[in-house]
C-alpha cells in the first residue's frame, strides 16, 4: 500500500514501488481521464522538472492524467551528482519505468486506463527500452529532445506509436533521432519545432511541444469510440 498525500504540485503525491526502490510521485487524474502518462525526466533532472510539468498541465487539460515520478531515490540523486554515472543507466531507468507501469495498472485510479511514456533527453531513450519490454502494456510513446540512440536494440522491439520531438537548432540530436527513426518498426513521426534549441526555451517551442504531444497520446491512449474535443486547448 502507498502512502498518499496531496501534492503541492496538484494530485495526489505517491511513494511507488519499483524494483529495489521506492520512487516519489505525482499522480493527477483528471475527471473522465482518456488516458495516463507517465513522464520519464533527463539526466540531472527530477519530477519537479519545470518543462515536464508545464507539459504535463496541457495534457491534464486535454483529458489525459499524468504520473511524473523520481526515476533515482534521493540516496541514488546524490551519488548520481558526483558521478553523473545512474542518470546513463537506460536499463536501470526503464526497469524503475516499467514498474511504475505495473503500479499504475494496480492503482484504483488508472488500472483501467491505457499508459503512454513522455520522455525527455535520456529519459527517451528509457521510455523506449520499457515500451519494448511491456508491448501491451504501452499504448504510446512521446520523446522530446530525446536520446532514441541509448535505447540501441530495444528500438526494433517497441510496438507502441512513437512521436520523436526535437528541436530545429539541436543539430546533433536530430541527426540521433533521425537514425533512430530508421530503426523504428512500429507507428512512427519525427516533428522538428523550428529555432528550438534542446531545451525548448525559445518563446513558444514548448507549447508547440505539448500540442504536438497532445494530439499524438490523445489519438493513441483514448479508447476506441471514446468522443473528441472539438478543439484543443490553446497555448
Amino acid at each position: 500500500m502507498d502512502a498518499t498525500r496531496e501534492s503541492r504540485d496538484g494530485g495526489r503525491e505517491v511513494q511507488v514501488p519499483a524494483g529495489s526502490a521506492t520512487l516519489g510521485g505525482n499522480l493527477d487524474v483528471p475527471p473522465k481521464a482518456r488516458g495516463v502518462v507517465l513522464f520519464a525526466h533527463g539526466s540531472g533532472s527530477s519530477r519537479h522538472s519545470p518543462r515536464n510539468r508545464f507539459v504535463a498541465t496541457k495534457l491534464r487539460e486535454w483529458g489525459l492524467a499524468t504520473l511524473l515520478i523520481d526515476l533515482l531515490t534521493r540516496e541514488e540523486e546524490a551519488a548520481d551528482v558526483r558521478t553523473a554515472r545512474l542518470r546513463f543507466d537506460i536499463g536501470l531507468l526503464a526497469e524503475r519505468l516499467g514498474g511504475a507501469t505495473d503500479w499504475l495498472g494496480q492503482d484504483p485510479d488508472t488500472r483501467n486506463l491505457i499508459v503512454g511514456y513522455f520522455g525527455a533527453s535520456t529519459g527517451g531513450g528509457a521510455s523506449l527500452v520499457a515500451a519494448a519490454g511491456r508491448p501491451n502494456a504501452v499504448g504510446a510513446v512521446v520523446s522530446r529532445g530525446g536520446r532514441p540512440d541509448l535505447a540501441g536494440p530495444a528500438l526494433l522491439h517497441v510496438k507502441a506509436p512513437t512521436l520523436l520531438i526535437v528541436g530545429g537548432d539541436d543539430e546533433p540530436v536530430i541527426a540521433m533521432n533521425r537514425e533512430a527513426l530508421l530503426h523504428l518498426r512500429c507507428e512512427k513521426r519525427l516533428e522538428v519545432v523550428p529555432g528550438a534549441t534542446h531545451l525548448f526555451e525559445e518563446p513558444g517551442a514548448l507549447a508547440e511541444v505539448a500540442r504536438l504531444a497532445g494530439h499524438w497520446l490523445r489519438d493513441h491512449l483514448a479508447p476506441a469510440g471514446a468522443g473528441t474535443l472539438t478543439h484543443w486547448p490553446s497555448s
